[in-house]
């Protein structure tokens, strides 16, 4: 919502949306998704730079030909990245958007 928006619902309208427990519950959901997943990709990358820096003769094992653990390791980081955003489009298409929805037609229907 832009601030020409919120100017056309006026303040106090925009004040009771955003303090109603349709919007917290919102703001709950993503949050919910939101900080798991990004301690446990961060814990993930963390742990492959360490890795990287600390378990040389690990992360250089071969598993086949010139690909080694540290290789592996590294693309998956890419996979991680696209598997992360695969499941964010699908849980805010499930869970968030119909939610913002309702509360932006219920705002722009004069509930609030």
């Amino acid at each position: 919502m832009t601030s020409t928006d919120r100017e056309l619902i006026g303040t106090e309208q925009w004040t009771r949306v955003h303090t109603s427990p349709e919007f917290n519950l919102l703001r709950r959901s993503l949050r919910g998704f939101v900080f798991p997943v990004t301690a446990l990709f961060l814990g993930w990358y963390v742990l492959y730079v360490v890795l990287g820096d600390y378990a040389h003769g690990f992360m250089s094992v071969k598993l086949a030909g010139n690909i080694t653990v540290g290789l592996v390791f590294g693309l998956l980081q890419f996979v991680s990245t696209f598997a992360i955003t695969g499941l964010y489009l699908r849980f805010a298409h499930r869970g968030l958007d119909p939610l913002a929805d309702r509360i932006r037609d219920d705002a722009e229907g004069g509930r609030w």
